[in-house]
């Protein structure tokens, strides 16, 4: 070990060595994945009834009642799952159904910075994970950083899948039964969409994104009312891009300044320590 570290040159320092996850036995494992079942249940209370809603909003909207789990296995986004159910009523081209998926999933991107995915080895596993990155997936694991395992993370993602897919087809069989229309339902997706607001909004660096969205929804108004939501995201992303590229812009400005008063911190520290 002493020759290890004589081998390194003066004035170096020694590489950092990335910390191994620690072995996994059968009792473990079960323990991991018993608690990403557990840390899931906060917004799988939310995610279900919600789930119940899409479920009947398939059923009403005269579409097969196999379109409710088929969206939700392979797509699973609840908020594209929503909007595509009211897409596919009216005969949209799928052109359009494409990119306004999308559009509205495009958020993941910047989420897959921060998602703990490392810590899933297992490619099928991986695959799944980057797959299941919802947004309750994605604000659990960033509740809790650094505690989280593959066995953990994948559980609380399927767990989350679970909680979908069972609530939409209770809610296909809810809506099979009922004899009449249940108004309303098509407000689910705004009322997700504004809970998703509320919880990105609770710090101050959030309120500019909010400010960009309603901006481009009103000149989307303006312009172009009769695709509104089409043309709102498009300038809510560009916007938002826009930003990115001012802020980066801004950092970088800053750091050269910040690293010369390191430099002159660090020279006054010698010519004192000569002294």
């Amino acid at each position: 070990m002493r020759d290890a570290f004589d081998a390194i040159p003066v004035g170096e320092s020694a590489p950092a060595l990335a910390p191994a996850d620690p072995p996994q036995t059968a009792g473990t494992r079960r323990q991991e994945i018993a608690t990403g079942v557990r840390l899931s249940f906060a917004a799988g209370l939310g995610m279900f009834p919600i789930g119940i809603a899409f479920g009947m909003l398939v059923v009403q909207t005269g579409l097969p009642w196999w379109v409710a789990p088929g969206l939700s296995i392979f797509l699973f986004s609840g908020s594209v799952e929503l909007l595509l159910v009211g897409l596919m009523a009216v005969g949209t081209p799928l052109a359009t159904i494409a990119l306004t998926a999308v559009l509205v999933n495009f958020r993941h991107v910047f989420y897959a910075f921060s998602f703990p995915l490392r810590v899933v080895r297992h490619p099928l596993a991986r695959l799944y994970s980057v797959y299941a990155l919802i947004d309750e997936a994605y604000a659990v694991s960033a509740a809790r950083p650094g505690t989280w395992t593959g066995a953990r993370l994948v559980a609380m993602q399927l767990a989350f899948q679970s909680y979908w897919v069972g609530g939409g087809l209770v809610g296909v069989a809810i809506g099979s039964f009922l004899p009449d229309r249940i108004e309303g339902l098509e407000f689910a997706l705004c009322a997700l969409f504004i809970t998703l607001t509320l919880d990105a909004c609770r710090s101050r660096r959030q309120v500019p994104s909010l400010l960009l969205a309603g901006l481009a929804l009103s000149l989307a108004l303006l312009l172009v009312p009769g695709s509104a939501l089409f043309v709102g995201m498009i300038g809510f992303v560009s916007l938002l891009a826009v930003r990115y590229l001012l802020t980066a812009r801004r950092t970088d400005r800053r750091r050269p300044a910040a690293q010369d008063t390191t430099r002159d911190s660090s020279c006054v520290t010698q010519g004192v320590d000569h002294a």
